[in-house]
């Protein structure tokens, strides 16, 4: 069995299939929705199929990041997959941890450096289930009704301390992110008695689900509940436009607590990757 490149009249069947698996495929899943395939954007997503029916996905963005869905698949089908993207820039790899670690080692990457490289703890949340800290003098608004200021060196500071950008790489990365955020309008900061305190975001959406990221508190903020607060009053305005699920992936011991506090349950692990010099190639 051999992989063939995604057509447009195999995204029906490849929905279908990433959603069976929705927990770690939020991320191809938004990016087919939202910029489809072998399109111009940074996003969008060059893709391989295996098997009929279909039960596997291999694919990479424009811009090098791998996303892939192989829960079945040989080490041999997965090195007929790097094949695939052999001299594509590699900017990084987010998929099921056990599918990512098992392709580092296929594609001889394990001591690629990287700025992130981690295996995080998943999270899910049916919205109905979701527990809201007490809201009072608190509020969540758009980042672009606050000094863009604030937020992006908030965006800036969570690349350098959760990413280990190094702080020019963390700047102008944070100043593309904003400019998109605000375009998506996905992420929103909670004020408490006016003052913004913390910042949370959905880095993937679809109608049904959504998927929690970017999640920052200052550190001279932390340890008084409001990151967990921002993510429910953000939850809450979801479930009522129609979402009814949330998934996230805990960076540390302390976001997880959080998290868990309002009601997430854990649900498997991801990993995600970013190698130190993107435009270096597969």
């Amino acid at each position: 069995m051999t992989w063939r490149t995604a057509q447009e009249l195999d995204l029906p069947d490849i929905d279908a299939f990433l959603s069976r698996h929705i927990q770690t495929s939020m991320f191809p899943l938004a990016n087919l929705r939202d910029f489809g395939l072998r399109g111009p954007h940074p996003r969008s997503l060059k893709a391989w199929i295996l098997g009929d029916p279909l039960r596997a996905v291999f694919a990479i963005t424009n811009e090098g990041m791998v996303l892939l869905q192989c829960p079945d698949c040989s080490d041999e089908e997965l090195a007929q997959a790097l094949c695939l993207i052999r001299g594509h820039a590699l900017f990084g790899i987010a998929a099921e941890a056990k599918q990512a670690r098992r392709l580092m080692r296929l594609g001889g990457w394990e001591d690629r450096p990287a700025t992130l490289n981690s295996d995080e703890p998943g999270f899910s949340l049916e919205l109905d289930q979701l527990l809201v800290p007490d809201v009072s003098d608190a509020r969540l608004a758009p980042l672009q009704d606050l000094d863009w200021a604030i937020t992006e060196n908030w965006r800036r500071d969570y690349l350098i301390e959760a990413m280990d950008f190094d702080p020019e790489r963390a700047r102008t990365q944070a100043a593309e992110d904003f400019e998109a955020y605000c375009k998506r309008d996905s992420h929103r900061v909670l004020l408490v008695n006016e003052q913004p305190v913390a910042m949370t975001g959905f880095n993937a959406r679809l109608p049904e689900i959504v998927q929690i990221g970017g999640v920052y508190t200052p550190p001279e903020l932390r340890g008084r509940g409001y990151a967990r607060l921002a993510v429910a009053l953000h939850l809450t305005e979801a479930r009522d436009t129609g979402v009814s699920r949330s998934v996230l992936f805990a960076a540390s011991e302390s976001a997880a607590r959080a998290y868990m506090a309002i009601g997430f349950q854990p649900a498997g692990q991801f990993s995600l990757i970013l190698f130190k010099s993107p435009e270096d190639v597969a």
